[in-house]
């Protein structure tokens, strides 16, 4: 039988997924007859499969304990900037600790990472475009064409991100067949292309699918995709750069965001989507109704996300471990994987009128820091969380789960709320875990992008409505004024923790600030109880060498592959040397 193979770059690339049996949870197959799959409408749905499954692992996270196992990680760093740490020292120490360290070798070997998983998925996308007429049933091959040019995009997009100007390949290519190098485009060019396939998507994708096909690519995603390219393409930073591949090398700040604007006018025309309402009063009922957001798979607020499995089956479908993984040791946590910083903590304002007090940090604080935050003194999943040492005796959830003398435990004096699910089990089951999906884009994101476009265009009226939408929605008080710095807080808090908040700093260009631990260490709470007197102590985490967060200048494009460079004959990203 005849196969299609699949070639990336000048090396081949073989898939390897786990096959699951809900939406998109099938696995690509890494060979398939290229005549049956094109006309078979089960295998070309699963053949299309690996581009949804490939956007994102999503939750689906595997950091190994031994350094061994560093080039087998699957690690998202946009989980880890400012907001979030690590209480288990192992994970500092793998893979993704090297890379925040800036160990050269380990982001070398990452972004090749990135590298190849993209451009086979690019591979696949532009062997399906070729191919796509062969698929008989016509409905189905609308929705696939509009898939492919959605994903193509989007996978152009986030090699953009990381990279710069990238290759530019809209056609199989196969290098032992027939030489071909391509140049690296400009950012122009990247603009262009993204923008061009989004459109595409955006006429050939539905508004909305039926509840059976939740979770496909719609024409909002599309569009959200397009908005987003221009939202990127005009940050200040990318302005009059000397070379194309890094940023126009005139300053396109103004029609980029006039691009934005009216790319995100025509997603909110659409109608399809709205921000989740909070009819709660109270603080522990708005609390619950916001954390609810995350739990609620495929809602009126969801523009794009993850699927993970229904059954949270990770050993052979694709749920994951995140309850697990930031669970604190009172529901036998072992890992204290996702622990929120006093950085963040800091973020939250007060609200109603109040004035802090240093005494009583955590009262009156915005509704939305008792959602996303497990804190001293809190209830969860019936529990009071216990963060604090009485006469310097660690309380329960600041010390190891049982006998263990390695388990982790949260080092900032902080547990996860957003995003975990109060009602899941924690234990060590080898099969079965958890089932939230993952959101990638959501609607009062689009909001907040919108009113920075506004801002930064000058309709501050624009801005102020916008931002306020998203603060009424969770009872905070509205602004009568809008600055810059709210703009950015609002963003902080409201996308906290999720991947936008580690690509702003990229594209606002504060990352040699915000990701470096010499300007802006991670910060810890210690709360010590004394013969009744409570004292509050913030102090700063990882101030030895060897686990202070690096970022050098040359991070805000990773390296391409040196076998790449070589190859196609094009400028390596500056700063790097080949290791």
């Amino acid at each position: 039988m005849m196969k299609i193979k699949i070639w990336i770059l000048g090396a081949v690339a073989s898939l390897s997924l786990t096959a699951c049996n809900s939406l998109f949870d099938d696995a690509p197959l890494d060979k398939i007859s290229d005549e049956a799959t094109w006309t078979n409408s089960q295998l070309v749905d699963e053949y299309a499969n690996t581009w949804y499954r490939e956007m994102s692992s999503g939750f689906s996270i595997y950091v190994p304990s031994s350094t061994l196992l560093k080039s087998v990680s699957r690690y998202y760093l946009p989980w880890f900037g400012d907001q979030l740490t690590v209480g288990k020292s192992d994970w500092f120490n793998a893979g993704y600790g090297d890379i925040l360290k800036g160990n050269e070798e380990s982001i070398t070997r990452y972004a090749a990472n990135r590298w190849a998983a993209y451009y086979t998925q690019l591979q696949y996308i532009n062997t399906f475009l070729v191919n796509k007429d062969k698929v008989p049933d016509a409905a189905q091959k609308q929705r696939l064409e509009g898939e492919a040019h959605f994903f193509r995009a989007y996978y152009y997009y986030m090699l953009w991100r990381r990279f710069g100007g990238v290759l530019l390949i809209d056609h199989p290519y196969d290098p032992l067949q027939q030489k071909e190098v391509f140049p690296r485009a400009s950012y122009e060019q990247m603009v262009d292309f993204i923008v061009a396939d989004a459109d595409k998507a955006a006429e050939l994708l539905p508004t909305t699918y039926a509840l059976s096909e939740s979770g496909r690519i719609t024409k909002g995603a599309a569009l959200m995709l397009k908005a987003k390219t221009y939202l990127w393409a005009s940050s200040e930073v990318f302005q009059n750069k000397d070379k194309g591949y890094l940023g126009f090398t005139g300053d396109a700040s103004k029609e980029m965001l006039q691009k934005a604007q009216a790319a995100y006018d025509a997603l909110f025309a659409l109608n399809a989507y709205s921000l989740i309402p909070i009819a709660a009063t109270t603080q522990a009922d708005i609390k619950d109704e916001y954390r609810k957001i995350f739990l609620t798979k495929n809602s009126q607020e969801s523009i794009l996300e993850v699927q993970h499995s229904n059954d949270g089956d990770y050993a052979n479908k694709f749920g994951h471990k995140l309850d697990r993984d930031a669970a604190a040791p009172s529901f036998t946590g072992t890992t204290a994987a996702y622990t929120p910083t006093q950085n963040h903590v800091d973020e939250y304002g007060m609200r109603d009128g109040a004035t802090y007090d240093a005494t009583k940090p955590y009262e009156n604080r915005d509704y939305r820091f008792y959602a996303n935050i497990l804190y001293d003194g809190c209830t969860y999943h019936k529990h009071v969380m216990d963060l604090h040492y009485t006469d310097k005796v660690a309380g329960a959830d600041l010390k190891p789960y049982g006998t263990s003398t390695s388990a982790a435990y949260s080092r900032t004096g902080y547990y996860l709320g957003k995003f975990v699910d109060e009602t899941q089990s924690i234990d060590d089951n080898g099969t079965y875990a958890s089932k939230q999906n993952y959101i990638i884009w959501r609607y009062a994101e689009a909001l907040l992008d919108r009113a920075e476009v506004a801002f930064r265009l000058g309709d501050e009226q624009k801005a102020l409505q916008l931002v306020n939408q998203v603060r009424m929605r969770v009872h905070m008080d509205a602004y009568t004024g809008i600055t810059w710095e709210q703009i950015v807080n609002e963003r902080r808090v409201e996308l906290a923790f999720e991947e936008t908040s580690y690509w702003d700093h990229f594209r606002w260009g504060n990352a040699e600030t915000k990701l470096n631990g010499s300007k802006n260490p991670l910060k810890a709470m210690r709360i010590d109880v004394n013969k009744g007197v409570t004292k509050y102590t913030i102090s700063n985490l990882n101030r030895f060498p060897g686990r202070i967060r690096v970022f050098d200048a040359k991070e805000y494009y990773f390296p391409i592959p040196w076998s790449e460079i070589k190859y196609q004959g094009i400028d390596q990203n500056p700063g790097w040397k080949e290791v």
